[in-house]
């Protein structure tokens, strides 16, 4: 049983932003850092990636643990209530990451994915990022 109203349940979902979240706010501001220049959200790419770096044709996806599923990370935990909803919803999620990361190497592309609890360390994340773009 929920213990919000269905009402207060919709307002505080729709309060949930897909694009200028924290965790990709953090990533671009390490790529800036580094000297990097990239697009967001480009709409002629599979996926519209968080940030294209074109110049090295890659692509840089800022997964939400909870959304996309991270393996073993306590915040990809599942509601109770309304279980079916939530399988389901998740399934998809993974399964059309599963299908946008496939377009995008057939099609050249290096696709890099940072989970949103990485971003917490930012130093481990710079690192990875820096080592990534030599």
């Amino acid at each position: 049983m929920d213990r919000l109203s269905a009402q207060r349940r919709s307002w505080n979902m729709s309060r949930i932003r897909s694009r200028d979240t924290e965790p990709e706010v953090i990533v671009r501001s390490i790529l800036h850092r580094l000297g990097l220049r990239f697009r967001l959200h480009k709409r002629d790419l599979p996926g519209r990636p968080d940030i294209t770096l074109t110049r090295y044709r890659t692509v840089v996806f800022v997964h939400g643990c909870f959304w996309h599923r991270h393996p073993k990370c306590s915040m990809a935990y599942s509601p109770k209530s309304n279980k079916k909803f939530w399988v389901d919803k998740f399934r998809a999620n993974v399964d059309r990451d599963r299908r946008v990361v496939t377009a995008l190497r057939q099609m050249g592309w290096r696709v890099i994915v940072v989970w949103e609890c990485q971003t917490a360390d930012r130093d481990p994340l710079r690192r990875r990022l820096k080592s990534l773009f030599r």
